[in-house]
C-alpha cells in the first residue's frame, strides 16, 4: 500500500480468520477421526465445531503533536495528516493552532499501537510514532506527546481527488515522553524521528474473546424468508452454543461473593462469548487452546477410556504436548497422568506434562519447570509463564533462584514472572519513580546489571543494590540535565532550564543514587535511559546493560543431545519418512507475558542466550531490531 496510506483501517474483523495463526494450525488443531489414534475413543471437543474469534491484535493510529523540541521541530506542510491535526487542536481548546504550529519546538507525527486479544479497559500498551517523509523535523529528542485520541483509521479520496483521514470509534488514548535510540548522532536522522512510548497507551474499551461455530455447525439463513426448517436449524445451532457455553463453565469459573461465575456466556445461535480466566491473563493463546480442548459431552466410562488413551500419547514425544493439552482442558481428572508424565525420563514429556501441570497449579509442576528455564533454552520463555501462573511457593521459590542466575534473558525473564505472579511482593514491587516509571533495586546474586524495556511499561530493574559510576565522568541526560564528577569523586547533576531556572544536585556515585537525583530535577524516562547509555559507551558504567533481554518462542530443541542417556525412548522418535527426528520446535503457543516489540511469533529460532562467550557477541542498536535496521 502506498506510503500516503500510512494510517489503515484496522483489521479487527481479522479475528475470524485464523489462517496463519501457528499455535492454532498446530496443537489446536481439531481431533477429527481421520487425524486421531485409531485406537483413541472419538469424543467430540469444542474446537471440532467452533474457532476463536477476538484472538488478533486490532491497530489504532492517531496524528499526534510533539511539544518540547528546542527548535528540532518543523511546521508541517499541509496535507491530510496536517488538517487532522488542527481540527483535533480544535476540538481540545488549543487556540492559534496555526501559530502553534509554526513553532520549532513542536512536530506532527503518526502514531500507532496495538491493542492485544483481551485487553481490558485500563490497560497499557506500547506507542510507536514517527515523523511524516516529507517533514523538516530533525529530531523528536526529549520530546513530549500531548494526550491523543487513537482510533482505527484510514484515509480515503473524494471525486475531487482529495484525501482526508477518517477515524472510527475512540478506542484508546496515548500520551508521554517520547523514547527515542540514545545511541543515535545527529546525522541520523532516521533514528532520531521514530521513537516509542513503552506504556503510553491506555485501552478504554475491554476487547472480548469469543468461540463462532464453523460453517458446519452454524447457520446461514435468510431472515426475509424464515420457514420451518429453518427455525428449527437456529434451535439446533442455538442448543450447539448453549452446549459450548456450558462445557466451558464446567471447567473455567471464577467465585464472586461466594458465587461461581463461569467465564462463558451463548450471545446467539453463532457466537460465544469468553472471559479471560486469571491463571491464562498472560498467555490468552494457551487459555484458547485449552478451551478448545474441553470435551462437549461424554460419559464416565468414554472418559476413563480417553485418558487412558492420553497417557499413551502424553509419554510418546511427537504427541505429548497435544495429550497434556488435552489433559489440562480436563482438570482434576487429568492430574494424576499428567504426574505420570512429569516422572518420565524425557526432558520433552516431562515438560510439557509439568507445564499442564503448572496452569492446574499443582506443586510438582514447580522443580521441573525451574530447571527447564535455566537449562533448555527452546523451552524457557514456556516454563517461565507456567511458573508465573502459580500461587505455589514452590514455584515462587524457583523464580526467586532465577533471578541470580548468569544469563540476562534467565534472570530477568525470572523477574517479569515474579512481578506477574504478584505484583505486590515486596522483591520486585518497586515503586513508580517521579511518576514516570517503574523502578526496581534488586539485591540479589550474581553479575551486576542494569536492564531497560522499550515496550509493556518503562521501567529499570538494577539487578544488584550497590552498582556505582566510575569517575571521572562527563555525561548528558536529555536536553537540560548534564553529569559530572566533582574532584571529591562524587557527581553533580545538574539542570539547566530557562522556563525553571538552574538547579543542582550533589549526590554519590551509586547509580540509584544518580538516578533518583535525575528524576528529582524533573528528567524522564527517556533522560534516564540516555544517561545510562552514554555511561556505558564512555566505559563509566561496570555493570552490563540490557535492553528487552526477553526469553522468546520459535527457537528449537537437540533432540538428539536429551537422546544421548536414554536411548530407547529415542527409537520412537520418528519423522513420516521414518527417519530419526533430530532437532524439534516446542509446540505451546507463544505467551504475551515475553512479547517483544514487532515479534513474529514461532517464526525465528534464537541462540542460546547462556552461553559463556554470551557477552562478546556483537550488540545491535537501541531500536535496530524495531526499525529493521
Amino acid at each position: 500500500m502506498k506510503r500516503r496510506h500510512f494510517l489503515l483501517l484496522a483489521c479487527g474483523s481479522a479475528a475470524l480468520s485464523m489462517g496463519g495463526c501457528s499455535w492454532f494450525n498446530g496443537t489446536m488443531r481439531s481431533q477429527s477421526p481421520d487425524e486421531s489414534n485409531s485406537d483413541e475413543p472419538q469424543t467430540r471437543l469444542i474446537g471440532d465445531i467452533a474457532v476463536p474469534t477476538g484472538v488478533w491484535p486490532v491497530r489504532v493510529e492517531a496524528i499526534g503533536l510533539i511539544t518540547g523540541l528546542r527548535g528540532t521541530g518543523s511546521d508541517p506542510s499541509p496535507s491530510p495528516q496536517r488538517a487532522a491535526l488542527v481540527e483535533e487542536m480544535q476540538i481540545r481548546g488549543i487556540a492559534n493552532p496555526d501559530t502553534v504550529l509554526a513553532s520549532g519546538d513542536v512536530s506532527l507525527v503518526m502514531m500507532q499501537g496495538y491493542l492485544r486479544p483481551g485487553i481490558q479497559k485500563g490497560d497499557r500498551f506500547d506507542i510507536e510514532l514517527r515523523v511524516p517523509s516529507q517533514s523538516d523535523t530533525k529530531s523528536l529528542r526529549g520530546g513530549f506527546l500531548l494526550e491523543t485520541r487513537l482510533k482505527e483509521m484510514r484515509v480515503v479520496e473524494n471525486e475531487s481527488h482529495q484525501s482526508r483521514v477518517l477515524g472510527g470509534n475512540l478506542l484508546a488514548l496515548a500520551k508521554g515522553p517520547v523514547l527515542v535510540d540514545p545511541t543515535a548522532d545527529k546525522t541520523d536522522r532516521l533514528a532520531l524521528c521514530r521513537g516509542r512510548i513503552p506504556g503510553g497507551g491506555v485501552c478504554l474499551k475491554n476487547r472480548p474473546l469469543g468461540l463462532v461455530l464453523t460453517k458446519g455447525h452454524r447457520n446461514a439463513l435468510d431472515d426475509s424468508k424464515p420457514d420451518p426448517a429453518a427455525v428449527k436449524s437456529r434451535l439446533q445451532h442455538a442448543m450447539y452454543n448453549s452446549k459450548v457455553a456450558n462445557a466451558v463453565n464446567k471447567r473455567f469459573h471464577t467465585m464472586k461473593n461466594g458465587v461461581k461465575i463461569g467465564m462463558a456466556k451463548a450471545v446467539d445461535d453463532q457466537l460465544v462469548e469468553l472471559q479471560l480466566h486469571p491463571r491464562y491473563k498472560d498467555n490468552i493463546a494457551r487459555y484458547m487452546q485449552v478451551v478448545r480442548s474441553i470435551p462437549l459431552s461424554e460419559s464416565a466410562t468414554e472418559r476413563t477410556g480417553r485418558i487412558a488413551s492420553l497417557e499413551r500419547r502424553l509419554l510418546d514425544p511427537n504427541d505429548s504436548a497435544e495429550a497434556a493439552v488435552q489433559l489440562e482442558a480436563l482438570g482434576t481428572e487429568g492430574m494424576d497422568t499428567l504426574l505420570k508424565g512429569v516422572a518420565s525420563k524425557d526432558p520433552e514429556v516431562r515438560f510439557y506434562a509439568a507445564e499442564a501441570l503448572a496452569y492446574l497449579d499443582r506443586r510438582e509442576a514447580a522443580e521441573p519447570l525451574g530447571e527447564i528455564a535455566r537449562e533448555q533454552p527452546a523451552f524457557r520463555v514456556f516454563a517461565l509463564t507456567a511458573l508465573s501462573a502459580m500461587q505455589d511457593f514452590a514455584a515462587y521459590s524457583q523464580l526467586r533462584d532465577l533471578l541470580s542466575m548468569p544469563s540476562a534473558e534467565t534472570r530477568y525473564g525470572a523477574f517479569r514472572a515474579l512481578w506477574a505472579m504478584n505484583d505486590k511482593d515486596p522483591l520486585v514491587k518497586g515503586e513508580i519513580l517521579g511518576d514516570q516509571f517503574h523502578y526496581h533495586v534488586l539485591d540479589v546474586a550474581g553479575p551486576p546489571m542494569i536492564h531497560l524495556t522499550r515496550n509493556r511499561l518503562a521501567e529499570i530493574v538494577l539487578f544488584g543494590a550497590d552498582q556505582r559510576l566510575l569517575v571521572p565522568v562527563l555525561i548528558n541526560a536529555g536536553n537540560e540535565i548534564m553529569l559530572k564528577s566533582s574532584p571529591e569523586g562524587d557527581i553533580c547533576v545538574s539542570k539547566y532550564s530557562v522556563a525553571d531556572g538552574d538547579q543542582k544536585r550533589t549526590v554519590s556515585t551509586r547509580l540509584d543514587d544518580v538516578i533518583r537525583a535525575i528524576v528529582e530535577l524533573g528528567g524522564t524516562y527517556p533522560d534516564v535511559v540516555q544517561a545510562l547509555e552514554e555511561a556505558m559507551k564512555l566505559g563509566a558504567v561496570a555493570s552490563r546493560l540490557e535492553v528487552d533481554a526477553l526469553p522468546e518462542a520459535g527457537r528449537s530443541y537437540d533432540r538428539m543431545a536429551a537422546d544421548d542417556s536414554d536411548t530407547s525412548e529415542a527409537a520412537g522418535r520418528r519423522s513420516a519418512d521414518n527417519s530419526p527426528k533430530k532437532t524439534a520446535t516446542p509446540a505451546s503457543p507463544s505467551p504475551e507475558l515475553f512479547d517483544k516489540p514487532g515479534a513474529n511469533h514461532g517464526a525465528s529460532e534464537k541462540a542460546d542466550d547462556n552461553t559463556d562467550d554470551e557477552e562478546e557477541k556483537p550488540k545491535k542498536g537501541f531500536f535496530s531490531k524495531m526499525f529493521g535496521r
